[in-house]
């Protein structure tokens, strides 16, 4: 049976098809109004054999969930691997779709793993409980600068604002303006709010991660806490789809870029491919690992090499320690030894990081 590929460039409100024969000729294109779903349909009313491509972007996840129930394979292409790819500076809807089939029938997409639908939701939560902590952080920060603006000084018996004694004290507060007290309600009401959102969304993934044992498993390492532990699970999904442990610190973007020509190799600043959330957690962990645990703070000190500008290479360096730690762990499902070494250290490309 003759299998046809399809190239798609979709968005909330319009989608264009491309569909190439089992010989790579193009035989159809197509532009859908409306929803994407009433693209989905139309493929589906085809009732053809058909493997499709698309470029992963909002709402890829349910498209890719609405696409398999029909189609023989469904691969969601990586975005910055397609850049690279193809670096034309043409670029519409259609030449998309038409590079998106072409790449699928030489068998060259970039595929992206795909989660399910329930590790979608629980990073999504991940992502939301992290925006609250940011935005609770902002209000905070506005709170002192308006303090500071008119010159007000914290009693030193309220010097943490934050507990219930010092947010009784800041409402409390005579402003010298009735424009600044208004400014200092406003923001206390966020920062109510902030709070109360942050405590529901952590609520919500304690109740997500005790289904997980591997969040039990990796809060075993000195430094990593349930949040750190959770992003590492849901963004990891399947320990195993890595071909190799040391292709945990690319996902994550915890990499030098490398820029090799002429025999000369330059490596540069981290990437920051990847999911920054949990990226910066794995940075927020590895410090607690180096003051908690003496082999990794030995490890940072072997990087840092008693030089304090270094000490921003050598997180980074522990952070991609860690990550290659948890993903062998995830894998064995052995708690950690802070005397055994999951996974060989690679110095030279992790000094280089910055």
């Amino acid at each position: 049976m003759e299998l046809y590929y399809v190239g798609l460039d979709y968005h909330l409100h319009t989608s264009t098809i491309v569909m190439l024969d089992s010989n790579g000729k193009q035989v159809a294109q197509q532009t859908i109004r409306g929803h994407w779903s009433k693209m989905a349909q139309w493929l589906k009313e085809q009732g053809k054999p058909m493997a499709i491509c698309f470029e992963a972007s909002a709402g890829y996840g349910a498209l890719h969930d609405q696409l398999v129930p029909f189609a023989q394979r469904v691969v969601v292409a990586h975005p910055g691997r397609l850049r690279l790819i193809y670096q034309s500076k043409r670029k519409n809807d259609r030449i998309d779709a038409q590079k998106l089939a072409k790449l699928l029938f030489l068998g060259e997409a970039p595929a992206v793993h795909v989660p399910g639908i329930d590790t979608r939701a629980w990073r999504e939560m991940i992502r939301f409980r992290s925006a609250q902590v940011e935005a609770r952080t902002r209000v905070k920060n506005h709170l002192r600068s308006l303090l500071r603006s008119y010159g007000i000084a914290v009693p030193r018996e309220h010097r943490n604002l934050w507990t219930a004694k010092g947010l009784a004290w800041l409402k409390e507060l005579e402003w010298p303006t009735p424009t600044a007290a208004f400014r200092c309600e406003l923001l206390l009401d966020q920062l109510s709010q902030l709070e109360a959102a942050v405590k529901k969304a952590t609520a919500q993934l304690d109740k997500i991660a005790a289904k997980h044992a591997g969040v039990k498993l990796l809060k075993t390492i000195s430094g990593v806490g349930p949040r750190t532990a959770e992003a590492f699970v849901a963004h990891v999904d399947d320990p195993h789809r890595f071909a190799r442990i040391n292709r945990i610190g690319s996902y994550f973007g915890l990499v030098p870029g490398q820029d090799s020509s002429a025999g000369v190799n330059r490596l540069g600043h981290i990437t920051k491919n990847g999911p920054a959330v949990a990226r910066k957690l794995l940075t927020e962990a590895a410090w607690q690992s180096v003051r908690k645990s003496p082999q990794m703070k030995a490890f940072f000190e072997r990087i840092t090499a008693g030089k304090k500008e270094r000490r921003r290479i050598a997180v980074i360096a522990v952070a991609h320690k860690l990550a290659r730690i948890m993903l062998a762990m995830l894998r064995t499902g052995e708690t950690w030894d802070p005397q055994r070494h999951p996974v060989e250290d690679k110095d030279a490309a992790l000094q280089a990081a910055a």
